[in-house]
């Protein structure tokens, strides 16, 4: 006996790297283990709205809620349902809140996103920071906490640009004339998070205006590693890449679930950040000590070369004892544990592009042994090489 299909309704953009990255998710587990027969009007996602809900009968939903009105569709609906979390239910009553809170949701870990930007631009030296986000966003403003905070725990200070409140003023020719005043008034070199790669291109964008250079006057990060905005930004664009793809089946394969059953009780699937992927924006050493960054860049150009301690005291002829004060001072860290953290992002970022068992994978980031990378890796990110793979790699 043939099955019948699943019949989903989908409501996420495609235009967006988050939208399309859960969209493949599903589409890969709709493959592995439907297929599903999917209901997807992308114009429906500009009329704030389920798409036929009347006409289509569906059995379960994932959806962008982009306003009330798709909440209350989906609370009326009474369909499995995982959404994409979003701040468009403050207005739901109190009762409506209730019922809302038991429906499953896919939420972004801003947290470790605004900590992952601080620590990037706190290896790479800065001493002053910025931080550029969104008016009345909960993500930005959880990404603009935790970078900031990160920032004030080692010591230095965050400097917050004033979003306009007024939708008026929110338009790109008024709003660049605050930005670029902002911006000037930094001191530099300054390293600035932006919440998302659309914001960090328009501060690309001011800084080339403003005449100031990127990366040395103005280093940017943005999020989320949409490949063709950091592309068309002039200079290429750094960005934190998130696992939404791993999301997105994860969310196809809770909702399964939910429509052979499982009751819904506010199940969370999260978007966790992946790693920097480094781009012209924010290649650049803030170190005003030149010994401490030749030592860094011969340890970036030869770390998977086994080299040691010594190797890096030699290539800067200095005293080890010296150069070590100095690295503890600048970054706050030996030399030896910054070669070790060097070989874990390079083992990162082999994991994510290759298929390499682990022992060749320990091999090519300069590590000894697969054991030594297992033993490093894992103080570091908390998760194996392996766990690492599977969590973030987009197949």
């Amino acid at each position: 006996m043939i099955q019948s299909r699943r019949r989903v309704i989908i409501v996420v953009e495609a235009s967006t790297a988050y939208g399309r990255g859960i969209l493949r998710g599903i589409a890969k587990y709709s493959r592995l283990h439907g297929p599903w027969s999917i209901n997807m009007d992308p114009w429906e996602i500009y009329n704030k709205e389920l798409p036929r809900m009347r006409d289509w009968q569906g059995e379960g939903i994932i959806a962008r809620v982009s306003s009330e009105k798709v909440a209350e569709q989906i609370l009326r609906s009474r369909l499995p349902t995982v959404t994409l979390a979003s701040d468009s239910t403050k207005r739901l009553s109190a009762v409506k809140k209730d019922h809302w809170a038991a429906i499953p949701r896919v939420i972004t870990s801003s947290g470790a996103i605004g900590a992952m930007a601080a620590e990037h631009f706190l290896d790479r030296g800065f001493r002053h920071f910025a931080f550029c986000g969104i008016p009345y966003c909960t993500w930005s403003q959880q990404r603009k906490e935790t970078f900031s905070a990160r920032i004030r725990q080692a010591g230095f200070h965050c400097h917050l640009y004033t979003e306009p409140r007024l939708r008026r003023d929110r338009s790109w020719d008024i709003e660049q004339v605050a930005l670029t005043r902002w911006l000037s008034s930094l001191p530099k070199p300054v390293a600035v998070m932006a919440c998302n790669d659309e914001r960090a291109r328009y501060v690309v964008e001011t800084a080339r205006i403003s005449g100031l250079m990127v990366p040395e006057e103005v280093s940017i990060i943005g999020v989320d590693n949409d490949e063709l905005l950091c592309d068309l930004s002039y200079p290429q664009l750094s960005s934190i890449a998130l696992n939404v793809q791993q999301a997105g089946y994860e969310a196809a394969a809770l909702l399964d679930r939910l429509m052979a059953g499982e009751p819904m009780t506010g199940q969370e699937i999260h978007v966790e950040p992946a790693r920097v992927v480094v781009r012209q924006s924010t290649n650049i050493l803030a170190i005003s000590d030149k010994e401490v960054a030749g030592a860094i860049r011969f340890i970036r150009e030869f770390a998977k070369e086994m080299i040691r301690v010594d190797d890096v005291v030699n290539a800067v002829s200095s005293s080890r004892r010296l150069l070590e004060r100095r690295f503890q001072r600048v970054l706050g860290r030996s030399i030896l544990k910054e070669i070790q953290r060097v070989r874990v992002e390079l083992a990162k970022e082999i994991l994510l592009k290759t298929d390499m068992p682990i022992s060749a994978v320990a091999r090519e980031s300069g590590f000894s042994n697969a054991t030594h990378l297992g033993v490093l890796f894992r103080r570091e990110t908390d998760l194996t090489p392996l766990s690492y793979r599977k969590r973030f790699r987009n197949r």
